[in-house]
Parts: structure tokens; C-alpha cells; sequence
């Protein structure tokens, strides 16, 4: 495993970085088109992480900047929402504190040489999140379902499982440690 190689599974992460400007200043403007970026950007995630271990690229550097980039869309997105009224605080700052404890966690472990790699809960959190986000943003109704109401639910669904995915991640630290 290489410390720093540019690849494809590189510039996806640096891509969705650098989309998250261009969401937060779209979507004040045009919901539709700043949810579109937002789903880009998400779907890099997806895309990364698969290509990376598909073709043996995985690096040091994708394995922290990933879920760095994955943090910085996510808690773009929420103080985003809680700006436009669409999200309480209280929410946004939980989700956002698990998330900064996490990547804390992910990089003193990675700084002794042990990979905390990604586990199924931190990945299902991840898009309940895109879900819920998505939602929120467009917020209207679909075929006379309020996508708003079903944003709530699934960003209450990912509340959940980021305290659950938290506490998992922090006893894996620590049995590793």
C-alpha cells in the first residue's frame, strides 16, 4: 500500500471536495440543481472506494482523505439545511460531532499503522444520510408524497445509526489500540 499515488479513486475524493462549494452556493439558488450536485458528489463515494479496491489502489492517503471528503459533504449539506429551516441544530451538531470523532479515531489509529475500515452500519448511516439530505433539499412533494416527511424520518433513521455506527467504530478502536 502506497502512501501517495494519484489515481482515479484519488481524484474522485479531491472531485467531491471540490463540489462542495459549487453545492452550497447552488442550492440557496436552484434546490433541484444544488441536490443534483449533491447526488454527483455523493455517488463519487460510492464509485471511489469500489475502484480503489477493485484495482488495487488503495493508498494511505485515499484511506484518509475519503472519509475526510465524506465528512465535509455530509456536514456541508447539514448546516446548510439547518440554514434554510429545514433541519433542527440539535441534529446536525450530534451527527457532526459523531463524525469528527470518528475521523479522530480513523487517524490516531491510522498514524499506529491499523486500518479501521469502514464497517456496514458506518455505510448504511452514510446513505441514509444522502437520502435524507436529498430530500430535505428538494422538499416538496412527489406524486402527492411530501419527500420532506420521508427526509425527517430517514434523517432521524440516520441519527440512530450514527450513534449506534459511533459506539461500534469507537470499541473497534479500542480493541485495536
Amino acid at each position: 500500500m502506497s502512501t501517495l499515488r494519484f489515481n482515479l479513486p484519488t481524484f474522485l475524493t479531491l472531485s467531491r471536495i471540490v463540489l462542495i462549494p459549487v453545492f452550497v452556493f447552488t442550492v440557496y439558488h436552484n434546490p433541484l440543481l444544488g441536490a443534483i450536485v449533491f447526488g454527483i458528489a455523493s455517488i463519487t463515494d460510492l464509485l471511489d472506494g469500489y475502484l480503489a479496491r477493485r484495482s488495487g489502489e488503495i493508498t494511505k492517503f485515499g484511506i484518509i482523505l475519503d472519509p475526510i471528503a465524506d465528512k465535509f459533504l455530509v456536514i456541508s449539506a447539514l448546516v446548510v439545511l439547518v440554514d434554510m429551516g429545514r433541519l433542527p441544530a440539535w441534529i446536525a451538531i450530534i451527527i457532526i460531532v459523531r463524525e469528527f470523532l470518528i475521523t479522530g479515531l480513523r487517524v490516531v489509529a491510522l498514524s499506529k499503522d491499523i486500518i479501521i475500515s469502514a464497517e456496514m452500519g458506518g455505510k448504511i448511516k452514510m446513505v441514509t444520510q444522502i437520502f435524507a439530505v436529498l430530500c430535505l433539499i428538494l422538499m416538496g412533494s412527489i406524486y402527492s408524497i411530501d419527500i420532506y416527511d420521508i427526509g425527517i424520518v430517514l434523517i432521524w433513521i440516520a441519527l440512530v445509526l450514527s450513534v449506534i455506527s459511533g459506539v461500534t467504530y469507537t470499541v473497534s478502536f479500542w480493541k485495536k489500540i
